[in-house]
This record gives structure tokens, C-alpha cells and sequence, in this order.
């Protein structure tokens, strides 16, 4: 598990303990998680139109075959 110290308004702060305390939470800790938890299961992360094109661009492009990982890693030297 990471560890991180965090900065908080007075006015997050008390936000951060009404969560805690609505949803029987022990540590601020568990609810910065469930706010983050809860905010990846609801918004649709966005990419970006480039990076589809490209990646669209690198999945239709045939792959080589190698034999061998020596063989791959002959031609990489």
C-alpha cells in the first residue's frame, strides 16, 4: 500500500469527515479511497482522438515472427 501526505482546505477537511462518518468509515484514509473508488466507477475516463487513431494504426500492422528469442534479439543488436 503507498502512503502519501495530503494537503486539504478546511472546507475538504470537513467534507472528507461528513463522508467518513455517512458511510461508517475508521480513517480519513478509507474515505479518500472510497471518493476515488467511487469516482473511477462512475466517470468514463476520456482518451484522447490521437491516441485511438494511433492505436488503431499499431494493432493493423502485421507483428513479425520469430523463431527464437535469440532470433529477435539478433536482429535488435
Amino acid at each position: 500500500m503507498t502512503s502519501a501526505i495530503v494537503n486539504l482546505t478546511e472546507e475538504n477537511n470537513r467534507i472528507l469527515n461528513i463522508i467518513k462518518a455517512h458511510f461508517d468509515l475508521r480513517s480519513k484514509s478509507e474515505a479518500i479511497n472510497f471518493v476515488l473508488e467511487r469516482y473511477a466507477r462512475d466517470e468514463e475516463l476520456q482518451v484522447r482522438p490521437e491516441y485511438i487513431k494511433k492505436l488503431s494504426r499499431i494493432m493493423a500492422t502485421k507483428g513479425k515472427t520469430y523463431g527464437s528469442v535469440g532470433e529477435m534479439m539478433a536482429e535488435y543488436d
